[in-house]
C-alpha cells in the first residue's frame, strides 16, 4: 500500500516513518506538513493509505477528508487526542491510534487493514466495521443506527439479539440495530467470551449474574443488568461442559 504521512510535527513524522520500516507492505510515498499541503499531495501522489493527524494549522484532518471528492484512500488517524474517535469513524476510518504510537498497536492496525483489503467473496456482508477474523472482548467496533453512532468495546456488550435480518446490540442503555445475521456474528465472536444461548441470543459470559435450571433440561441465566435469557437444552449441554458445571 502506498502511504502518505500527514502531520505538522516533524518529529512525529520521523517516528512514524521509523515504525513503518517494520512493515514492508507499506510504501511511504511522501509527507505533508498541514492540511493544504495534504490536499495537494493526495491529488498528485494518489496514495492508498493516509496516516492522518487531526489537529494541524489551517485545515484539520477532518476538513482534509471533507474536501476529497472521490477515491477516498484508507485512513488511519494518528493523534494525541482520544475525544475525536467517534467522529473519526463517521469518516469510515480504518483505525484510530493515539500518540505516542506503540509498535504493537500500529502492527494491529496495519494487519487489520491488509485483511479487510483482501478480495471479498460474494457472501461477505459489511455493514459495520467488524472486518474479518475473531473479535475479542478487547476489540472495538463502530456501530451506526440511523443518525446515532457509537464506538463500542465488545467487552461492554452484554447481549446480541436476532431480529430477522438484523441484530440488536445491548450495551449500557443503548440497543442499536445492525444489518447482520446472528449466525455470521457468532462466527466472529471469541467463544471464550461470548456464548450462543439459543436461536435468538448470544450472551457475554462475564455479564452473567446467576444460572438456574429451566424447562426441558435448559437453563435460565440472569444478566447483571436484569435480562433473563433461556439457554436451550442443546446449548445447555455445551454450556455445562464448557464451564464444568
Amino acid at each position: 500500500m502506498k502511504a502518505l504521512i500527514i502531520d505538522d510535527e516533524r518529529l512525529a513524522r520521523n517516528e512514524l516513518r521509523r515504525l513503518l520500516e517494520a512493515h514492508p507492505s507499506i510504501e511511504i510515498i511522501g509527507e505533508a506538513v498541514n492540511g493544504e499541503d495534504a490536499l495537494v499531495k493526495i491529488a498528485d501522489l494518489k496514495p492508498d493509505l493516509l496516516f492522518l493527524d487531526i489537529q494541524m494549522p489551517g485545515k484539520n484532518g477532518f476538513e482534509v477528508l471533507s474536501e476529497l471528492e472521490s477515491n477516498m484512500p484508507d485512513v488511519i488517524f494518528t493523534t494525541a487526542y482520544d475525544e475525536y474517535a467517534l467522529k473519526a469513524f463517521e469518516f469510515h476510518a480504518a483505525d484510530y491510534i493515539l500518540k505516542p504510537i506503540e509498535p504493537a498497536r500500529l502492527a494491529e492496525a496495519i494487519k487489520r487493514l491488509e485483511i479487510e483489503n483482501q478480495p471479498e467473496s460474494e457472501d461477505d456482508v459489511n455493514t459495520t466495521n467488524l472486518g474479518k477474523g475473531i473479535l475479542t472482548e478487547e476489540d472495538q467496533i463502530f456501530v451506526k443506527d440511523g443518525d446515532r453512532c457509537w464506538f463500542v468495546k465488545l467487552g461492554t456488550v452484554r447481549l446480541f439479539e436476532s431480529l430477522g435480518n438484523y441484530v440488536r446490540i445491548y450495551f449500557d442503555n443503548n440497543k442499536p440495530l445492525i444489518l447482520r445475521s446472528l449466525n455470521s456474528l457468532e462466527e466472529r465472536l471469541d467463544p471464550k467470551a461470548f456464548f450462543r444461548a439459543n436461536r435468538k441470543h448470544i450472551i457475554n459470559l462475564k455479564m452473567i449474574e446467576s444460572i438456574e435450571p429451566y424447562f426441558s433440561g435448559g437453563l435460565l441465566v440472569k444478566l447483571k443488568t436484569g435480562e433473563k435469557i433461556e439457554i436451550s437444552r442443546r446449548q445447555a449441554i455445551k454450556f455445562k461442559d464448557m464451564l464444568s458445571l
